[in-house]
């Protein structure tokens, strides 16, 4: 855990938040894995335009940005995913969104701006075999990848 996640309340850091969705938009917000808990992100700010947050576990903090920045960059000038969809990404991976049963409890800083109506979907990605959390072959690296609420199949 992190330090402004131990206390979200610390002064300071919501307006620090404020500023950065202000002027950018949304922001990242990102915590590295350690030992048997697998890194995670997800954005702050996309409620701000009556949108979802975007969730992704088990990548390293620098994919994770960059996956979370283009997913929310589409979602803004287009629209967002929608649960169940399957996104083929350029020269990545397979991504499956899966909305999140309790967002307000995993994206704190999200739930202080916006309270815990937020909403959130989560970006699970496939293993290098195209295959996803839910197959009884996925192998998932280091640390695993959480999927954080129910898949909707179609």
């Amino acid at each position: 855990m992190c330090r402004q996640c131990d206390d979200p309340d610390r002064p300071g850091y919501l307006q620090e938040l404020r500023e950065g969705v202000a002027d950018r938009g949304w922001l990242v917000q990102a915590v590295e894995g350690t030992g048997l808990y697998p890194p995670w992100a997800y954005t702050v700010g996309l409620s701000g335009y009556g949108l979802p947050e975007l969730v992704v576990t088990g990548l390293p903090v620098l994919p994770a940005a960059g996956l979370l920045n283009g997913m929310a960059a589409h979602a803004l000038c287009a629209s967002p995913p929608s649960p169940g969809e399957r996104i083929p990404l350029p020269g990545g991976p397979l991504v499956e969104v899966v909305p999140l049963a309790e967002p307000s409890v995993h994206l704190v800083f999200a739930n202080a701006l916006y309270g815990p109506e937020i909403r959130a979907l989560q970006l699970v990605h496939a293993d290098a075999q195209g295959r996803f959390p839910w197959s009884p072959d996925y192998r998932d690296g280091r640390g695993g990848q959480p999927v954080l609420g129910v898949r909707h199949e179609a």
